[in-house]
């Protein structure tokens, strides 16, 4: 019926619910979203309710982000849940076991060595992490800028480049022009759902979502959504396991 009912406990629970609608999409516009290819007209038409979410908080996705750096999300996923269950602290209220709060930017920072390598974790992706918690305050401000601004602020760390910049902003700004470029797999599935091209890489996949500027990353996220992929023509990258190493 449109309506959302929340609840939240402990430490931040005010804040959160006054964040619930934009974390839900409500400050998303899918209207000013025009579809210039059937593919897309068709998976708007039956993803009526998918919105762009404003999480506000830029640490929350940036960190997520830099683990999934040129790693398997397999890898990347299996990172973060054994860091943030092994530092962070149990979620308040009645949360599903073994649910835990992501760590704060000190508690981060005190990680040691071979816990990241434990985790699966490279030093050059721990080491981008442990910069950006030491200036956590100054990445937080990114949230009340402007989607290209906050980039620019985060590009300016060590380690993070455009593809993690985009993969933060789309989650902490609903940034629906941020078009995450340098993905292994999004060019081809993009050049092959808009274009029929599997082997398109960034400039090709940029060239067929131009009609969408300003929207390039909804375009993106409802190709993704089609289902419209091409056949896999390879096997999945393997795992390296540097844990056990």
């Amino acid at each position: 019926g449109g309506e959302v009912r929340g609840e939240a406990w402990g430490p931040g629970a005010e804040w959160l619910l006054e964040q619930l609608p934009r974390m839900l999409g409500a400050e998303d516009d899918p209207s000013a979203f025009v579809p210039r290819h059937r593919l897309l007209a068709v998976t708007a038409h039956r993803r009526p309710g998918l919105r762009l979410v404003r999480t506000g908080l830029v640490l929350e996705s940036l960190i997520p982000s830099v683990l999934e750096q040129k790693v398997t999300t397999l890898e990347a996923y299996q990172a973060w849940r054994l860091l943030v269950r092994k530092f962070g602290e149990p979620a308040p209220g009645p949360a599903p076991g073994r649910m835990c709060v992501m760590p704060a930017a000190r508690t981060w920072a005190l990680i040691p060595s071979w816990e990241w390598h434990l985790a699966g974790v490279d030093d050059k992706r721990a080491a981008t992490v442990l910069r950006a918690v030491r200036v956590a305050a100054r990445l937080e401000e990114a949230a009340r800028m402007e989607p290209a601004a906050a980039r620019e602020r985060l590009e300016v760390l060590p380690g993070v480049g455009p593809w993690t910049s985009a993969e933060t902003v789309q989650r902490s700004h609903g940034a629906a022009d941020a078009v995450t470029v340098g993905d292994l797999h999004l060019p081809g599935i993009v050049g092959f759902a808009l274009g029929g091209d599997r082997y398109a890489d960034d400039a090709e996949m940029l060239r067929l979502l131009e009609p969408y500027a300003g929207q390039r990353h909804r375009a993106a996220r409802l190709v993704l959504l089609s289902g419209r992929v091409p056949e896999r023509r390879a096997s999945r990258m393997a795992p390296r396991g540097i844990e056990r190493l």
